[in-house]
């Protein structure tokens, strides 16, 4: 099914340039005719209901993040921003603090202020979009999962984990623990459903129970739970930081233990984003962030503009820079 993006390939003009001239807005008569034959030609039929939405929104979309001060997040924003600045949009930036109610106020200025659509990472999984979905905006999830019929762009997280842990696996070490955020967003869930499977395969007589911990997201939840995990009869030789603030706060904790990794093994998902440590001592599964960004602005994009395809979910591969491969 063709998009506004290939109409505007194929006419030779902006996605913003499409949209204007199915949505009434003055442009020239040349682009209004090169819009046309292209959308003939593709068979591209634009949403009635999206183009009476659109008349009566702001051409702004508002983008939510539970956490402005964790770099993915604003990685993840800087590409949304840098493709809805071309198409002609405006964001408005809101932090929710991963707090239901201060997500549910954004969402309601969103609705207020005539906004043309919402990206959002949630806060919970209890996450209410039900009000916002009822006005027609659309609604793109990124980083996790909702229970709605809505676009989403993920991380592979399951994966994620397992790349981590297999890393960690090949270098040698054995006792292998797991500290991720709050164990009901899926993210933190899936990347340790991902360690225990490649424990499961190769250390099979390893119990998960005593080396699996959920704190928060941030270097705080790293910094307790790696005290806990050290404090153990048996600690482990090895962690897998289930983000990167989690894998910050975990290896500021070995160093003050003096053990800087390699020493104790360290895989972090995500990226290590302030560290002193050489990049060859830490394993480091990189999560495309500034491309999640990029990939849900353009179809909120497509979704204002008409697109009228069933609801789909995007998964980007992560890639592993291995540590144990650069010290070999």
């Amino acid at each position: 099914m063709s998009t506004i993006y290939d109409v505007a390939e194929l006419a030779g003009v902006s996605p913003a340039t499409v949209s204007r001239v199915f949505n009434g807005t003055s442009v020239s008569e040349e682009k209004v005719a090169a819009v046309r034959d292209a959308a003939k030609r593709l068979n591209f039929t634009p949403n009635r209901t999206a183009r009476t939405l659109r008349r009566q929104s702001s051409e702004v979309i508002g983008l939510i993040i539970p956490d402005i001060e964790n770099p993915y997040f604003t990685e993840m924003a800087r590409g949304v921003e840098d493709v809805a600045s071309e198409a002609g949009y405006s964001v408005v930036l809101c932090n929710s603090d991963a707090q239901m109610e201060k997500e549910a106020t954004y969402l309601q200025i969103a609705i207020a202020e005539h906004m043309s659509g919402i990206i959002i990472a949630t806060a919970d999984e209890h996450t209410q979009l039900d009000s916002i979905l009822a006005t027609g905006r659309p609604v793109v999830a990124v980083d996790r999962s909702t229970t709605y019929d809505i676009d989403g762009v993920v991380m592979a997280n399951r994966a994620a984990g397992t790349s981590a842990t297999q890393d960690l696996i090949r270098a040698g070490y054995t006792r292998i623990a797991y500290i991720g955020g709050p164990e009901h967003i899926d993210t933190a869930a899936e990347r340790a459903a991902g360690w225990r499977s490649a424990l499961a395969a190769a250390l099979p007589d390893l119990d998960p129970a005593e080396l699996e911990r959920f704190a928060t997201f941030r270097v705080d939840g790293g910094r307790d739970a790696m005290e806990e995990l050290l404090a153990l009869p048996d600690p482990p030789d090895a962690v897998v930081a289930g983000n990167n603030l989690i894998g910050v706060g975990a290896i500021q904790v070995l160093t003050e233990h003096g053990l800087t990794p390699p020493q104790v093994g360290v895989a972090v998902i995500g990226s290590l984003p302030f560290t002193t440590l050489s990049p060859t001592a830490v394993t480091v599964v990189r999560l495309p962030a500034r491309h999640m960004g990029v990939t849900a602005a353009k179809m909120l994009l497509e979704r204002i503009g008409g697109d009228a395809q069933p609801a789909r979910t995007v998964v980007l591969r992560n890639e592993v820079q291995s540590a144990s491969a650069i010290r070999g």
